[in-house]
């Protein structure tokens, strides 16, 4: 099978998605943005060709690429892992008759209204959402819906561009950043009180072949905006109890709706006050590295399943749910450089043999900003069989290491 892969070297686990490819078969083309020469050697031993593009979100640019390549020889797929490439591809796969996830799966997994619109008339339980595109349409959505409500991009991924608005006022200075001033169009929705966690899942043909669930502590997007906490998300071995039937249920649902074929999938969610809310899905792999948590709670590599689900329409593994597992990501006191840290060696001596890895970038390393997600600055991952076990160690981890900058 001749499989094109979107962007193979970024970010930084791309790498391994080629990798899994070639190895269980596939003739691997990338499709990038960087020179061929300016690729690392874990990407280059894994591919059979490349194509260099100004943009992989240009989609005239793509399209001439893989219609070069079609030319050439028989491409069988056209895959992309990263949210903003997915409905880009998506178009270019269609244009150029290569099956695959569908241009309204795509918009739909990328249109936070159009989504949620098309999930409610599925039964799938939502926030109350509208598009809005004008200060008078922000106004009408509050005085229908009430605060506290969220504006932000109608396809962004994460925290980015979000604003919560409490009260009249908070709208008020919110309509210039959002790009409502100036008629962008961006999605409002009710603010969901209560605990927010992600169901992801790898299917084939829209069956769920295997499903993770994964915790926030604290929510998204008190996390981005709060220098003080460091945040951090674990995924639970508890996966299989009962009280998550309502999400795998509600999962399955979303993803039935959404018309997800062959292709992993990422599902924020909210439980509170008023039950279990859907937020948003992605037909993609959750980003910051989930994947990797899942390898190693589960004693698997799940890179290598999804390329076995793209190249032989299978799957080999079984997760063992054997570790949850987490990322925490330590912050630095402010901006500017990091001049060092404190703490690691007691956290070495106490939590050494449950440490998966750790990123404690070096003095005089610019700082990066608070929104910048998990794995800016420093992070460290760990693992450990009881889920509240590992909540603890994280806890300590952040009570105890600190980053210094000068």
């Amino acid at each position: 099978m001749h499989v094109l892969f979107v962007e193979p070297s970024f970010p930084r686990n791309q790498p391994r998605f080629v990798r899994a490819l070639a190895e269980v078969g596939a003739r691997v083309t990338g499709i990038g943005e960087a020179p061929v020469s300016a690729l690392p050697d874990s990407v280059t031993q894994s591919l059979y060709g490349y194509e260099q593009v100004g943009s992989v979100c240009d989609e005239d640019a793509m399209t001439e690429a893989v219609r070069r390549i079609q030319a050439r020889e028989w491409v069988d797929r056209l895959e992309a892992t990263v949210e903003a490439h997915i409905l880009p591809t998506a178009r270019v796969r269609a244009d150029c008759g290569i099956p695959g996830t569908s241009i309204e799966t795509a918009y739909l997994c990328r249109d936070k209204p159009a989504m949620k619109e098309a999930l409610r008339r599925a039964g799938v339980p939502c926030a109350q959402s509208a598009g809005v595109a004008s200060p008078e349409e922000a106004r009408e959505f509050a005085a229908r819906v009430g605060f506290p409500f969220i504006l932000k991009p109608r396809s962004g991924a994460g925290a980015a561009g979000t604003f919560k608005v409490s009260s009249e006022a908070e709208l008020e200075a919110a309509l210039g950043p959002s790009g409502l001033e100036r008629g962008v169009s961006v999605a409002a929705e009710e603010f969901i009180e209560g605990h927010e966690a992600f169901y992801d899942t790898l299917t084939i043909d829209g069956e769920i072949v295997f499903d993770f669930i994964s915790h926030y502590y604290p929510g998204v997007l008190e996390a981005m905006r709060t220098r003080w906490i460091s945040p951090y998300f674990l995924t639970t071995n508890r996966v299989e109890t009962e009280s998550y039937a309502e999400v795998k249920a509600m999962g399955r649902r979303v993803i039935g709706a959404l018309g997800i074929g062959t292709s992993p999938t990422h599902m924020e969610w909210f439980f509170g006050p008023k039950g279990l809310k859907f937020s948003e899905i992605g037909c993609r792999p959750p980003g910051v590295g989930g994947w990797d948590l899942y390898c190693a709670g589960n004693d698997m590599d799940l890179y290598r399943e999804w390329a076995m689900a793209i190249v032989h329409g299978r799957c080999e593994a079984r997760p063992s749910r054997r570790f949850s597992a987490g990322i925490l990501n330590l912050r630095p006191e402010r901006d500017g450089r990091i001049s060092g840290y404190s703490g690691l060696a007691e956290i070495e001596q106490r939590f050494g043999e449950w440490i998966i890895d750790s990123h404690l970038p070096p003095p005089g390393t610019p700082t990066q900003p608070v929104d910048a997600g998990y794995m800016a600055n420093a992070w460290i991952r760990m693992r450990h069989p009881d889920y509240d076990r590992l909540r603890e160690m994280l806890e300590t981890v952040a009570r105890t290491v600190h980053v210094y900058t000068d």
